[in-house]
C-alpha cells in the first residue's frame, strides 16, 4: 500500500466512531431488534459484534506491532453472537467500548514507522497477513456493517408497509 493511500484509511479508520454514531441515526430504535431473516442479526446484534470485533482487532494490531510472525486468534462471530446473547446486551456499553478501542488504536498507528506496516501474522482464516491487510479490513468494517443495517431497515419498512396494507 502506498503512503497516501495508507494515510487517507488511517484517517477514515479514526473516523470510524463518528460515522457508525451518525449512520445509526437513520434507523429507528423500535426497529433495532428486527431480523429480517432467521439467520440473519438485527442492529442491535451487530453493534455489539462491532465491539467485539473491535476488542479483537485492538489485540491483533498490539501482535503486528510487538509479536510479528505470530498468531493471531480467529472467532467464531455467529457463536460469540448466540452464545454471548448479543441481543441481551447493550448497545450503550458497546458503542462507547468501540469509541475507546478504536480511538486508542488510531493514536497508535498513525505516527508508526513505515517499515512497521510490513510486520505479518498468520491468520487462521486468512493465513499471513500485513499490518496493511488489517487496516484494510478493518477501515471497511463499519462501513460494511452499515451497508447491512441498511438492509434490515429496508426489509424492516417492506414489512411495515405491508403489514398496514393488510
Amino acid at each position: 500500500m502506498t503512503h497516501p493511500t495508507r494515510a487517507q484509511k488511517i484517517e477514515s479508520y479514526g473516523r470510524a466512531y463518528d460515522l457508525l454514531i451518525e449512520g445509526l441515526k437513520q434507523f429507528p430504535v423500535e426497529m433495532w431488534h428486527f431480523r429480517p431473516a432467521p439467520d440473519l442479526w438485527t442492529i442491535h446484534e451487530i453493534v455489539i459484534h462491532i465491539a467485539d470485533s473491535e476488542a479483537n482487532s485492538y489485540i491483533r494490531c498490539r501482535r503486528f506491532i510487538a509479536e510479528p510472525g505470530q498468531q493471531v486468534m480467529a472467532y467464531d462471530e455467529e457463536g460469540w453472537a448466540a452464545r454471548l446473547e448479543y441481543h441481551r446486551q447493550s448497545t450503550e456499553d458497546a458503542l462507547e467500548l468501540f469509541k475507546w478501542l478504536r480511538h486508542n488504536t488510531y493514536k497508535l498507528i498513525r505516527s508508526l514507522p513505515e517499515a512497521l506496516w510490513a510486520n505479518t501474522v498468520y491468520h487462521p482464516e486468512n493465513g499471513t497477513m500485513t499490518l496493511d491487510d488489517w487496516l484494510d479490513i478493518y477501515e471497511r468494517h463499519i462501513p460494511e456493517h452499515l451497508a447491512q443495517m441498511r438492509e434490515n431497515y429496508t426489509a424492516w419498512v417492506k414489512q411495515t408497509q405491508e403489514r398496514n396494507i393488510a
